[in-house]
């Protein structure tokens, strides 16, 4: 593993997603032929984006982490802004997409996406209630 990115864990998952702006975490297992092969696509935008944090997680080691986050895929990118989850997807993303993901996470306006997701939890309770009734 590069210098650029850092091994997330169950014991510092919390703390690198509360300390860092931008989060982009790499679900994967040494196994795993197309985690190899996004391992250095991976790398390098961490290395051309050093105001992001970047994490690895082996899926192996970490499977409590794996299982709180549901990976049932690998490898499985997951991108936190603001301690919000902002983009979950299994599968290798090529060079140009990973790129082109975070630009438009850089871009991302979050009082906006906070405001969608309270919006969201509205409209759940609201349906939770009728459901009750």
């Amino acid at each position: 593993m590069g210098a650029a990115t850092i091994e997330v864990t169950s014991n510092n998952f919390k703390e690198t997603i509360e300390s860092n702006d931008i989060v982009l975490v790499d679900y994967w297992a040494e196994w795993c032929g197309p985690c190899r092969a996004f391992g250095p696509i991976f790398e390098k935008a961490a290395q051309e984006n050093p105001d992001i944090a970047f994490g690895k997680c082996n899926t192996e080691n970490e499977l409590e982490l794996a299982s709180a986050f549901q990976i049932n895929s690998i490898p499985t990118l997951m991108v936190f802004k603001e301690g919000v989850l902002v983009f979950s997807q299994p599968g290798l993303l090529p060079a140009p997409v990973l790129n082109e993901l975070i630009e438009k996470v850089r871009e991302l306006d979050m009082d906006e996406v906070r405001e969608k997701i309270a919006e969201h939890e509205k409209e759940h309770q609201a349906e939770q209630a009728q459901e009750a009734n």
